[in-house]
């Protein structure tokens, strides 16, 4: 039997220790590993998010919007469209096909200001 409180805290520490390097990364210019942290801070909160509702250990899955699902959380059609779109941000580790262009550092900017507000209104569903 696993020990979901234990689960669950642990996800919602990665959560937030990612978003704080998002945010570093992102104000040093290093946006498209910042955004990339930024992006792996969702998976995790939503991932607690998940281990919460089903009492289980969190799938292996980074699907944004598919851990949204299972979270079972009433996302609003813009925050799920955000999350598609945020999405984007998922790097590949191992021989990646393409590197996508990094953002203007302005531009990144914007993109954090609107997943902050979003990842307040996940922390807010606990």
């Amino acid at each position: 039997m696993i020990d979901v409180e234990k689960q669950i805290t642990y996800w919602r520490d990665g959560s937030n220790e990612d978003w704080e390097v998002a945010c570093e990364l992102v104000d040093a210019g290093r946006t498209r590993h910042g955004l990339f942290f930024a992006r792996l801070s969702f998976e995790k909160m939503l991932k607690a998010h998940v281990c919460r509702v089903t009492k289980e250990l969190a799938p292996k899955i980074h699907s944004l919007p598919r851990l949204a699902a299972l979270s079972k959380l009433s996302c609003t059609e813009p925050q799920l469209a955000f999350l598609y779109k945020f999405d984007q941000h998922q790097l590949e580790g191992r021989y990646p096909e393409h590197l996508p262009i990094p953002p203007e550092k302005s531009v990144a900017k914007r993109e954090m200001e609107k997943a902050e507000e979003m990842l307040k209104w996940l922390k807010r569903q606990f």
